[in-house]
Order: structure tokens, then C-alpha cells, then sequence
């Protein structure tokens, strides 16, 4: 499974994350970056530190699961 983690830093300086399944591919950092100014222009979320400030980055994590037969 691949998410999108979206990383930001609140009034209190600390790292808030927010992560969406199933990006769309290729994912677009200009689309990323247009939407993380929205969100903290527009004030979407806060957290328990505060508003949003300001983007610490974005990235892509792909997660392999693999179940173990128990027996």
C-alpha cells in the first residue's frame, strides 16, 4: 500500500503528519506543494500544538505486508 505523508510544523515547532492512501501516481510536487499552501493558507487542520505554520516536506511510503501462516 502507498500513502502520501504530508509533514508540517505547528506554533508550537512540532512535526505534524497527516497521511493519504492511495496516491494518485505520478504524484505531481507541484500539485503537493499547491495543496500543502492551501492547507495551511486556509487553516484546514490544527493540532493539538496549534495552527499549521509552515511545510517540512512530503513523501511517498510504499508498504509491503506479507502474512505469516501460523499453524
Amino acid at each position: 500500500m502507498k500513502t502520501i505523508e504530508l509533514r508540517f510544523r505547528n506554533e508550537d515547532d512540532k512535526l505534524v503528519r497527516f497521511n493519504l492512501d492511495n496516491p494518485v501516481d505520478p504524484i505531481d510536487p507541484v500539485i503537493v506543494n499547491e495543496a500543502m499552501d492551501a492547507i495551511i493558507a486556509e487553516n484546514v487542520f490544527t493540532s493539538s500544538g496549534g495552527d499549521l505554520l509552515t511545510k517540512e516536506g512530503a513523501r511517498v511510503v510504499e508498504q509491503l505486508v506479507e502474512e505469516i501462516e501460523i499453524i
